[in-house]
C-alpha cells in the first residue's frame, strides 16, 4: 500500500517566501489595477512601487525564522538578508528617479513597474539560496524581466542594447545550465552545499571534467558581473539605456551574481584548490586592468562609468579569491558605499538635459560638461565629489572601501593581487580627474545651452542629495557600518 505523502508546514518554514511574495504580489496588483482602471498617473504606480520595496524591506529586516525553508531550497542566512537589503535599497533609490519630468516613453506603462517588482523578486531568489536550479529561476526572471525594461526606454539604441543583452545573456544562461548540469552528474546533488561535501569526500576526482563545470559557471556569472572578457556588452548596453537604469544595472544585477559567485567559489577556495584559484586570479586582475585602459580614452562619459563599473566589478571580484571573512565584509562595504556613489553619478548625468545636439557625437561627451562650474556650480561640486569618490580620493566613500578591501587582500597573503589593486586605482583616478578638469578648469562652449538640474524635481534631487551626503560624510557613519555587516556576514559561517 503507498504510503501518503505528508507535509509538515511549520517545517517549511513559509515566511522564508515572504520578502519574495511581496514583490510578486506587488506586481500583481499593479497588473490587475491597470485591467480595472486605465490612463492612471504615474506617480500613483511609482507610489505603490515605492511602498511594495518598503513592505519587502520590513519583512527582511523583522526576519526571524530558520535559516532553511521551504523543502531546504531557500536559505535566509545572514548574506542573504544583508544583500536583499542592498538589492532593494538601491531599488528604492531608482524608481524615485521615475518621478523625472522628463517624458520617458516606458514610464507610461504600468507593465513597466511590474517587471520592475517581477526583477527584484527573482534577483532575491537568486541570493537566497544555494540551490543551482532556484538561482538559475531566479537568474531568468530578472534578466528577462531587465531585458523588457531596456527595450521600452524606445530609442534606437535602446533595441539594440536590449538584442544584445539578450543574446549574450542566452548564452550565458546555457553556461551556467550546462555547468549545473555537470555537478549534478559530477555529485547528485544541486544543493552548493551537498556538492561542497560530495567533492570534498571525493578529493576532487574527475578533476578535470569538475574545471569543465567551474569554467562554464565562470561563464554564466562573468557575464552578469561583467566579467573580461565576457563585458563587451557592458558599455553598449549602458548607453542604449537611460543613464538611470544604466546605474541601476552596474549595481544590483552585480550584488546578486557576487553572493552566488561567493558561495560557489567558497567550495574551491576553502578547498585551497590551485587551479580555480589560478583561473580566478586571471580573470580578476584582467577585469580590473583592461576596462581601466579603455576607460582612459573614451571620450563619452557614459561609457568611461560604464567600463569603470565593469574594473570595479573585479576590484570586488578579488574578495571572493581572498576568500577570507575580512574580504567577505569588504565586498559588501565596498559595493554598498559604491551603490551610493555610482547611482549618483549616473543619476547626475541623467537630470541634465541638452535642447539640441550641439554637433555632439554622443549623448554625454567630456565636451558638454566644459566650464560647467561656471554654468552650474551646485552640480558640478556634486558631479566632483562623485568623482572623486568613485576615484578613491580620501575621505570620500568609496576610499575606506578600497582601503578595507586591499588591507583583507594583504592579511589574506595576495601582497602582489593588493599591489596590482592599487596601481589600477591610481589609473582609474586619471580618467575620474579628466572630467572634472573639463567641468572646472575649462571655458564654457560659447554655444551652450545644456541645462543642468533644470529639470530635476524634489524627489531626484532628494536622490542626489541624499547619495551626495553618504559619500562626503563616511568618516562618522563608516565603523557603524562595518559592525552591521560583521554581524550578518558572522551569522552566515564566511
Amino acid at each position: 500500500m503507498i504510503q501518503p505523502i505528508t507535509v509538515d508546514i511549520e517545517a517549511l518554514n513559509l515566511p522564508s517566501l515572504v520578502p519574495m511574495l511581496v514583490a510578486i504580489i506587488g506586481a500583481l496588483v499593479i497588473l490587475c489595477i491597470d485591467l480595472v482602471t486605465k490612463n492612471l498617473h504615474k506617480s500613483l504606480y511609482v507610489m505603490l512601487t515605492i511602498l511594495i520595496i518598503l513592505i519587502d524591506l520590513g519583512t527582511l529586516i523583522g526576519y526571524s525564522g530558520a535559516t532553511r525553508g521551504f523543502f531546504d531550497v531557500m536559505l535566509m542566512d545572514g548574506i542573504s538578508i544583508l544583500s536583499q537589503i542592498i538589492i532593494l535599497v538601491a531599488s528604492g533609490l531608482f524608481i524615485i528617479l521615475a518621478l523625472s519630468q522628463q517624458r520617458f516613453h516606458e514610464y507610461r506603462y504600468p507593465e513597466y513597474f511590474a517587471l520592475f517588482l517581477f526583477m527584484i523578486a527573482g534577483f532575491q531568489f537568486m541570493v537566497a539560496s544555494d540551490n543551482l536550479i532556484l538561482i538559475f529561476v531566479g537568474l531568468e526572471t530578472a534578466s528577462m524581466s531587465l531585458y523588457t525594461l531596456i527595450a521600452m526606454h524606445n530609442r534606437d539604441k535602446s533595441t539594440e542594447a536590449a538584442i544584445k543583452y539578450f543574446t549574450m545573456g542566452a548564452l550565458a544562461a546555457g553556461f551556467f545550465a550546462f555547468g549545473s548540469m555537470i555537478f549534478y552528474g559530477l555529485t547528485g546533488s544541486v544543493e552548493l552545499g551537498q556538492i561542497s561535501a560530495s567533492l570534498v569526500a571525493s578529493n576532487f576526482a574527475n578533476y578535470p571534467i569538475i574545471l569543465l563545470g567551474v569554467v562554464f559557471i565562470i561563464g554564466g556569472l562573468g557575464f552578469k558581473l561583467s566579467l573580461v572578457p565576457f563585458h563587451t556588452w557592458a558599455p553598449d548596453v549602458y548607453e542604449g539605456s537611460s543613464s538611470a537604469m544604466a546605474g541601476y544595472m552596474s549595481i544590483v544585477p552585480k550584488i546578486a551574481a557576487f553572493v552566488v559567485a561567493l558561495r560557489f567559489f567558497e567550495i574551491f577556495v576553502s578547498a585551497d584548490n590551485a587551479w580555480v584559484e589560478m583561473v580566478l586570479y586571471i580573470i580578476v586582475v584582467t577585469t580590473m586592468t583592461l576596462p581601466n585602459m579603455v576607460a582612459l580614452v573614451q571620450t563619452d562619459v557614459k561609457r568611461m562609468l560604464a567600463y569603470s563599473s565593469v574594473s570595479h566589478a573585479g576590484f570586488v571580484m578579488g574578495a571572493i579569491l581572498v576568500g577570507t571573512t575580512q574580504a567577505t565584509e569588504g565586498l559588501f562595504l565596498y559595493w554598498i558605499l559604491f551603490t551610493f556613489t555610482n547611482l549618483g553619478a549616473f543619476a547626475m548625468l541623467w537630470v541634465n538635459r541638452t535642447k539640441n545636439d550641439h554637433g555632439f557625437q554622443s549623448d554625454h561627451p567630456f565636451e558638454k560638461f566644459s566650464g560647467l562650474i561656471k554654468i552650474a556650480p551646485i552640480p558640478a561640486t556634486i558631479m566632483g565629489l562623485f568623482l572623486l569618490s568613485l576615484a578613491g580620493i580620501p575621505p570620500f566613500s568609496l576610499f575606506w572601501g578600497k582601503m578595507y578591501l586591499i588591507g583583507a587582500t594583504v592579511n589574506g597573503g595576495y601582497i602582489l593581487l593588493a599591489l596590482i589593486m592599487a596601481l589600477n586605482s591610481a589609473i582609474a583616478a586619471y580618467y575620474y580627474l579628466k572630467l572634472i578638469v573639463y567641468m572646472f578648469l575649462k571655458e564654457p562652449r560659447e554655444d551652450d545651452r545644456i541645462e543642468f538640474m533644470g529639470n530635476a524635481n524634489k524627489p531626484l534631487k532628494t536622490v542626489i542629495g541624499v547619495s551626495a551626503i553618504i559619500t562626503v560624510t563616511s568618516i562618522i557613519y563608516i565603523d557603524p557600518l562595518l559592525d552591521m555587516i560583521s554581524t550578518y556576514v558572522q551569522m552566515s559561517g564566511f
